[in-house]
C-alpha cells in the first residue's frame, strides 16, 4: 500500500524537497532498493549512493537539502529516527487498509482457550496456543502459535507474542509489548536455603513479573518472577535475545540490554543504562541513570555504578579510561 513522500514527512515531521507526489511503499537498505522503496542517510558521505541508487525517495539529514538530484528528499534533523518512524507508520497504513488475520481476530481451531478468558476485539490467538483461566487479553493483540499464557495472565493491547513464548501465571504486561519466541516470562527465581545437612531447599517464588508499555523482549530470554515481591520491566526497555533477569531485579525506563547479559537476583537498573553483550551483574548491584558498560564488563554483588554517560568495562568494572590505563600498565611490567 503506497503512500505519498508529502503524506510520510507530514507522518514523520520532515521537510520534502522535490516531488512531494510521489509514492512509495516499503523501505529498504540503499543497496537493495527498488523504485518502491524510501531509504535514509544518516552521513553526508553516503548520500551520493543513495541518490544514485534505485530507491524512490530518500530521508536524509540537513546536508542534502541543497543536493542537486530528481529524487525527492525528506529533510530531518536526526534522519535514522525519522526513517524508523516511516517504517512503522507505512506498516500501520498497509494494516489499516489491508484486512489482515492480526485486525479481524479469531481463535484457531486447535488453540485452547479457557471460557473463563477475556478476549478484547482483534485478539488472534494461533494453532496450538494455550490461554488457561482467568486472562484478560487487551485488543488487536496477537498470540503465536504454540505459546503459554498462563492463568491471570494479563496482556495489553496492541501486544505480539510470538510462538513458544511462556507467560507464568499472574504476570503482568502492558501494551504494545513484543515477545518474541522461545522467551518464558514470570519463571522461578533461583533461590534456595541451605539446611544444617547442607541441603537445599527451595524458598518460596510467589510474587510476580510486570512488564509495563512499549517493551520489546528477545528470543530465547528468560526473565524470573519476584520472590516474595514483584520484578518488574519499565516503560521502552529493550532487552536483546538470550537474556537472563533474576528475580526482584527492578529495570527502569529506556534501558537497553543486549545478548547473553546475566543479571542475578534483586538487581537495579535505572533509566537510560545500556548494557552490552555478556555483560554479568551479582545480585543486589545498583547501575545508576545513565551508565554505559561495555560488553564481557563485569560488576561484583552489592556494588553501585555511578556516572551518567560515562563509560565502564572490564571485571570489576571500571571507567574506560581507567580500565585501559591499568591495562598499559600490565602491558608494561610485561615487558619488564
Amino acid at each position: 500500500m503506497k503512500r505519498s513522500v508529502k503524506q510520510i514527512a507530514e507522518a514523520v515531521g520532515a521537510r520534502v524537497v522535490g516531488d512531494g507526489s510521489a509514492m512509495v511503499g516499503s523501505v529498504a537498505s540503499i543497496a537493495s532498493a527498488s523504485p518502491d522503496d524510501l531509504v535514509f542517510v544518516a552521513d553526508e558521505k553516503y548520500l551520493g549512493d543513495a541518490l544514485q541508487s534505485m530507491a524512490g525517495a530518500v530521508i536524509a539529514g540537513d546536508f542534502a537539502a541543497a543536493s542537486s538530484s530528481n529524487k525527492p528528499l525528506l529533510i530531518s534533523g536526526h534522519p535514522k529516527l525519522a526513517f524508523a518512524r516511516a517504517a512503522r507508520w507505512l506498516q500501520e497504513q498497509s494494516s489499516e487498509k489491508t484486512p489482515s488475520k492480526v485486525n479481524s481476530g479469531g481463535v484457531h481451531a486447535t488453540a485452547v482457550v479457557s471460557a473463563s478468558a477475556r478476549l478484547a476485539a482483534g485478539v488472534l490467538v494461533e494453532a496450538r496456543a494455550v490461554v488457561a483461566e482467568r486472562v484478560e487479553i487487551g485488543k488487536g493483540t496477537f498470540i503465536g502459535a504454540g505459546a503459554v499464557v498462563g492463568r491471570e495472565v494479563k496482556i495489553g493491547r496492541g501486544c505480539r507474542i510470538y510462538p513458544q513464548v511462556t507467560i507464568y501465571p499472574g504476570t503482568i504486561i502492558g501494551d504494545r509489548v513484543i515477545v518474541h519466541a522461545g522467551a518464558v516470562l514470570g519463571s522461578d527465581g533461583f533461590g534456595y536455603v541451605r539446611d544444617r545437612e547442607g541441603r537445599y531447599e527451595k524458598f518460596p517464588q510467589v510474587g510476580r513479573l510486570v512488564i509495563e508499555d512499549d517493551v520489546e523482549i528477545g528470543a530465547n530470554t528468560t526473565i524470573d518472577r519476584g520472590a516474595l515481591d514483584e520484578t518488574r520491566i519499565a516503560r521502552g526497555t529493550k532487552i536483546d535475545n538470550l537474556v537472563h533477569v533474576g528475580h526482584n531485579c527492578q529495570i527502569g525506563e529506556d534501558v537497553i540490554i543486549a545478548a547473553q547479559t546475566g543479571l542475578s537476583g534483586s538487581i537495579v537498573i535505572e533509566n537510560g543504562v545500556v548494557l552490552g553483550g555478556q555483560v554479568g551483574i551479582g545480585e543486589h548491584a545498583r547501575i545508576c541513570e545513565g551508565v554505559m558498560l561495555g560488553g564481557q564488563g563485569g560488576v561484583l554483588p552489592n556494588k553501585v555504578l555511578r556516572g551518567k554517560g560515562v563509560a565502564f568495562w572490564g571485571t570489576p568494572a571500571k571507567p574506560v579510561r581507567e580500565y585501559l590505563k591499568q591495562l598499559a600498565a600490565l602491558a608494561r611490567l610485561g615487558k619488564k
